[in-house]
């Protein structure tokens, strides 16, 4: 029995259709939305664009080379400006007696003149008193200029210099980092949008599909070649696939405003990905990512460079067992009240200084400088255990990615001419509509179990490079590698 049909009422249903559910999901975000193309390299400028992340990470790195500096400054002449005013409550001044000159005069008389007392009484009563010299006044005011050098301090200021140096290497390191970690967030979130609108895609086409089935069905139904209770499984069917075209919108509109909310796109414009998906079949083996972890990771080069830091403060900590040695002078620009034989205008000189016992402080905090370097050593023992963790992890995925769209190629190319020879056979009679139903059905969850490969491969890719350090290499592999547009370029035509 051959069946014929009306193919181009059928056609016409079928635009129909489709243009609805087109609608729909335009509708769904705006009723006069406009679409907007952006490719991964566009929506990695608009993520960059006034990044608060990227901003505290650049203010790190200023701070850090400020720092840095100021442990150079260590290097250089102190000078200050000194003034003072001050005032004595009392003169100071030198007290002589008197005695000491009339003494020798008392002596001198009584020597030419041993009984005489009138004079010596005078002078004796005379030599009981005294005269003041005054040396400097009530009031002084001077402003001086001091300059210090320091010549010797143990080596402070080499280890502080080197610290200052690795605490920039640390916030670009950290840097780094982040933007390693951005560039997974937008990875995942673009191809992630990416993934949502191939399958809404691939639904609309199983729903239309079916849609056409079911309008053929109530014809057989109404001509008596088929029962109810057929032409109610067509229905179910589409219905089923409907409800799943519905779900997939939704979760398309989720994952559209987690990119809008990273790229800080606030347009309510329709986001219409324009960078495919990709595979690349020529990673180089695992050995080759877990070589880059010591050489390459934020995390184990941000813990060397620490434990460089912790080296050199635990040579600080020893330095505190040697003198401390400066030349200094001192230049008085302004002197009033104070006489230049009392206080020289100019001094020059050297001077040290030792800590000879400081209640074993310098002893605890060496110690504690070498406990924090063994934290440090086995901290970064433990990181580089987990990350080889990690890159055995992202790798098998992006491997289990290619095996799967190994497999699901010949599966869907299968599917494809299932479905062509079932249509075939259903208009002329040799096959039911369930089979073709069952076709379409196979190769919807084929595609978008492809689909979801590719994804898991692109995921799993930029994990993996950024536990390497070197994100920035996706993409010279997404160049390199294969699309998904074979996966929606074969159209079934009903």
């Amino acid at each position: 029995m051959k069946l014929v049909y009306n193919t181009k009422r059928t056609f016409t249903r079928q635009v129909i259709i489709t243009c609805i559910f087109l609608f729909l999901s335009v509708a769904s975000l705006s009723a006069q939305e406009r679409q907007r193309q952006i490719s991964f390299e566009e929506a990695y400028q608009l993520m960059n664009r006034d990044n608060k992340t990227l901003k505290i990470a650049n203010k790190e790195m200023e701070w850090a080379k400020n720092e840095q500096q100021r442990l150079n400054s260590f290097w250089y002449p102190q000078v200050m400006a000194t003034g003072a005013y001050t005032h004595m409550v009392n003169d100071i001044e030198v007290k002589e007696p008197l005695s000491q000159f009339t003494n020798p005069t008392t002596d001198f008389i009584h020597s030419i003149d041993p009984s005489e007392q009138f004079i010596s009484s005078i002078l004796n009563n005379l030599g009981k008193s005294s005269f003041s010299v005054p040396i400097l006044p009530q009031n002084m005011t001077s402003i001086d200029a001091i300059v210090t050098m320091p010549v010797f301090t143990g080596g402070k200021r080499i280890y502080a210099g080197k610290i200052g140096k690795l605490m920039v290497d640390i916030a670009e390191i950290n840097k780094e980092k982040i933007s390693a970690d951005q560039q997974i967030l937008l990875v995942e979130a673009y191809y992630g949008l990416r993934l949502g609108q191939r399958i809404v895609e691939v639904k609309v086409e199983t729903y239309n599909a079916l849609e056409h089935h079911y309008q053929n069905a109530l014809k057989l139904e109404a001509n008596g070649m088929i029962n109810k209770a057929e032409r109610l499984f067509f229905q179910v069917n589409r219905d089923e696939t409907k409800r799943e075209l519905e779900i997939a919108m939704k979760d398309l509109e989720i994952v559209k405003n987690t990119f809008k909310t990273l790229t800080k796109i606030e347009s309510e414009d329709n986001i219409l990905t324009t960078t495919p998906m990709f595979i690349n079949e020529s990673l180089p083996e695992s050995i080759y990512f877990k070589n880059l972890i010591l050489e390459k990771n934020h995390l184990v080069n941000g813990l060397t460079t620490q434990q460089y830091i912790q080296k050199n403060e635990v040579k600080i900590a020893k330095s505190a067992y040697l003198p401390n040695i400066e030349l200094f002078g001192k230049q008085t620009l302004y002197s009033n009240g104070i006489p230049k034989n009392i206080a020289p205008r100019t001094m020059v000189g050297v001077g040290f200084s030792w800590n000879i016992f400081d209640g074993l402080d310098r002893e605890k905090r060496i110690k504690q400088a070498k406990i924090k370097s063994v934290i440090l050593e086995t901290e970064k023992e433990k990181i580089v255990d987990d990350i080889t963790l990690t890159v055995d992890k992202f790798y098998n995925q992006t491997q289990s990615a290619l095996v799967n769209v190994s497999a699901l190629k010949t599966t869907m190319e299968m599917s494809m001419e299932l479905v062509r020879s079932r249509q075939r056979a259903f208009i002329e009679g040799m096959t039911s509509s369930s089979e073709v139903i069952d076709a379409e059905l196979i190769l919807s969850k084929v595609r978008i179990a492809t689909l979801m490969a590719y994804y898991q491969f692109d995921s799993g890719l930029i994990n993996l490079l950024a536990a390497c350090g070197i994100p920035e290499t996706f993409h010279k592999y997404s160049l390199s590698g294969k699309d998904e547009s074979y996966i929606l370029g074969f159209k079934i035509k009903h």
